[in-house]
């Protein structure tokens, strides 16, 4: 199956292992140019696994990932990175050792179309609690500017679409509205997105389109107007 000329991202029929446990089960999964996506559904059911896998951290055994195009199958994570996927892991992964400004500067460069839309100004003009904090080592930021670094790093890298994996956990109310204008910034810039996130109201807002997972295959994919009107689905789904 061809990608479609509006899809970024693309992945088709993977099956992910995690030793002897099938996770994704022929799962196809789609992102549109600029489109802002969410990836719901209980523990367990597969979201990390996909992000990884697209991310190729833990690459599918079966079926095909293609960015704008190109068939990525296989290839290594610094090699996905560099065709265009920023991702922002649930550990967030900063270096603890390294100041706010060297781990920004570790990141950047320019992105797969050799654009230089996101800049360390950029980021600081997005994020200026990093501004104030540039000296600062990785482990001396709380919780909150962790995951600020993080997003800023991923978006140094200039890429097509960010995957982001539990984009408020466990952060502040004030935190986590800053987190939510700062994706609304990043799609208002036509990067695509894939959030993963528990807070439902935010990302029905947020998003074009849902994605549920159960046992690791796709149970739903549509707009929030079709999600809303579901409501047995989503208690079903998602517990809420």
């Amino acid at each position: 199956m061809s990608k479609p000329a509006d899809d970024i991202l693309r992945a088709e029929k993977i099956d992910t292992f995690y030793g002897p446990s099938h996770i994704l089960r022929g799962l196809d999964f789609r992102v549109g140019r600029s489109e802002t996506v969410s990836l719901l559904g209980r523990n367990g059911m597969g979201k990390t696994t996909l992000l990884r896998s697209l991310m190729g951290l833990t690459p599918p055994r079966r079926g095909k990932v293609f960015i704008d195009g190109r068939d990525m199958t296989g290839q290594r994570a610094s090699v996905i990175a560099r065709a265009g996927l920023g991702f922002v892991p649930e550990g967030r992964g900063i270096f603890p050792n390294l100041s706010v400004e060297e781990n920004l500067i570790f990141a950047e460069r320019a992105g797969a179309n050799g654009r230089r839309d996101w800049t360390r100004a950029s980021i600081y003009e997005i994020f200026p609690r990093l501004h104030e904090r540039r000296s600062n080592w990785g482990n001396q930021l709380s919780g909150g500017e962790q995951q600020m670094l993080t997003i800023g790093r991923a978006l140094l890298s200039n890429p097509e679409v960010v995957l982001i994996d539990e984009a408020t956990e466990g952060l502040a109310p004030k935190v986590r509205d800053a987190i939510w204008q700062t994706l609304r910034i990043i799609a208002a810039k036509g990067v695509a997105i894939v959030v993963v996130d528990k807070n439902l109201d935010d990302l029905m807002d947020l998003c074009d389109r849902h994605v549920i997972l159960a046992k690791g295959e796709v149970a739903f994919d549509g707009t929030s107007q079709q999600l809303r009107a579901d409501p047995e689905l989503v208690k079903r789904m998602l517990g809420v």
